[in-house]
């Protein structure tokens, strides 16, 4: 039976106008701003447009002089403020490279010690790992202790926009790293999220207490970085926070887990809070401020310390660290020889270190432009793959299809598909307006495969039980994605 090509058109069409509601969009900076109008409109300046962040907020620290701002939204509706919390991510491994310093000048611990010294339930090689090379990321440990059964789960929950951290406390960490053995790369400058990991694990064991109080009582509480706190679990999350925000424009679970802590999880602050940390770091004042001091070689350009780099840009060079996590993006950086300092947090996926150092001066030739990052690719192509994927295989399928037990899941999958690239595409780079163009080529598929339906039989060629088998699988790869879409 043919199918009136008006009426295919006809759906085709309003399918796709009525998509336009409910279109997808990566985030935006909106024109509201808080605190300082005049750093607000720099920071804009710096930004060089609107797409991929959704709210910023700034400090600026020179000449003893602190200024804040806060530009979009950390919520919708909800403006951002210098005072409102953002993941942190890896800037903590600089405040637990700190910790080390300062305990170190206390006499508690030695920097050349063994692991094993502070953290004696730690096995294997890993023991051996001196906390210095964990704090300048020598220890030739991996980025992250994981076995099979963990990357599932990490993958996983990158996916869904979850948190990959969840019940990983110390002792799984502890645990985890004990079946690690340091590479051939101990020595180099590896970066290791694990190892900082065990570095603030092992001076909170040494110290009798955990890491989160260890932190509060030696660094945070000295500087008065009172809004600054490790969510070890969700109830401990604070008030006001900002919501991270994927690039696709879906909102993100907060990253919370006790064991990496140390290295960035669960950590907020406020750009209020870590203009106080670069005060005194700038000042030599904070504890543990020889900690940002550069001690080993990287390459041409770049040293560490312990948790802190330093990077050479020009006849310049600028100490710094920056973060990440599932919905956040961070950077604190400061020029000790000008004086100058700045804090930049952002609640989407997109990177705000070249905002920080175009707000530290550095010539816009000399900041890095690194381009989007493989998983903003992948996300390019997840837009533009699913959300044409499904109508397209769907057209091809009514063509050739032998019977109904074979059209039922294209037709399946070609919703599917759209859901898929609704919530999985990166809608920071991909026009929104394209996804509604997909839904329309899907309804268009639909129409024909409803006239072909009446025309077939409900199962044709193959023996049933092996039709059965595949439709199984299918069902079997479906149902995951399924949840993933509406997670």
């Amino acid at each position: 039976m043919r199918t009136p090509t008006a009426l295919t058109i006809v759906v085709g069409l309003v399918a796709t106008v009525v998509a336009f509601a409910v279109a997808p969009g990566g985030p935006r900076l909106d024109p509201r701003h808080t605190g300082d109008a005049e750093l607000a409109a720099t920071v804009r300046a710096a930004v060089g447009g609107d797409r991929g962040y959704r709210g910023l907020a700034v400090a600026l620290v020179e000449e003893g002089r602190v200024r804040t701002a806060g530009i979009g939204e950390r919520a919708p509706g909800r403006p951002v403020e210098p005072g409102t919390p953002f993941e942190i991510g890896s800037v903590t491994k600089g405040m637990t490279g700190m910790l080390l310093t300062h305990r170190a000048a206390g006499g508690a611990v030695r920097p050349d010690a063994p692991l094993s010294d502070a953290l004696p339930q730690v096995d294997g090689p890993t023991r051996e790992v001196t906390l210095a090379e964990l704090a300048s990321h020598r220890s030739g440990l991996p980025r992250l202790a994981l076995g099979p059964i963990d990357l599932v789960r990490t993958a996983w929950t990158n996916l869904t926009a979850g948190n990959p951290y969840g019940g990983w406390d110390a002792e799984w960490v502890v645990d985890a790293a004990s079946d690690e053995r340091p590479g051939d790369g101990r020595g180099s400058v590896h970066y290791s999220n694990v190892g900082v990991a065990l570095l603030g694990q092992a001076l909170a064991a040494q110290a009798g207490t955990t890491y989160p109080e260890l932190l509060d009582r030696e660094l945070l509480r000295p500087l008065g970085m009172t809004r600054t706190v490790v969510a070890t679990e969700p109830a401990l999350l604070p008030p006001g926070r900002a919501v991270g925000t994927k690039l696709g424009g879906r909102p993100a679970d907060p990253w919370v887990g006790g064991g990496y802590a140390p290295a960035g999880i669960g950590v907020w602050s406020t750009a209020e809070d870590l203009a106080r940390l670069v005060a005194g770091l700038l000042a030599g004042t904070a504890p543990g401020a020889d900690a940002a001091r550069a001690r080993f070689t990287e390459d041409d350009r770049d040293r560490v310390g312990y948790g802190w780099f330093t990077t050479r840009h020009g006849d310049r060079e600028i100490v710094w660290h920056n973060g990440g996590t599932g919905g956040f993006r961070a950077y604190v950086g400061w020029e000790p020889a000008a004086g100058r300092g700045v804090v930049v947090l952002g609640n989407t996926e997109r990177d705000v270190d070249p905002v920080g150092l175009r707000l530290l001066g550095v010539d816009g030739d000399a900041v890095e432009d690194e381009g989007v990052p493989l998983a903003g690719w992948v996300g390019v192509a997840l837009a533009l793959g699913f959300s044409f994927l499904g109508g397209v295989s769907l057209l091809r399928t009514v063509r050739r299809v032998p019977d109904r037990l074979s059209l039922a899941p294209a037709a399946a999958w070609a919703l599917l598909y759209l859901g898929l690239g609704h919530r999985l595409g990166n809608w920071s780079l991909v026009p929104g307006w394209l996804w509604p163009l997909g839904v329309g080529l899907s309804a268009a598929g639909l129409v024909v495969a409803a006239y072909r339906w009446r025309a077939l039989p409900t199962v044709d060629g193959a023996p049933p039980r092996k039709r059965l088998a595949s439709l199984a699988g299918s069902a079997l790869v479906a149902v995951p994605l399924l949840v993933a879409v509406l997670a």
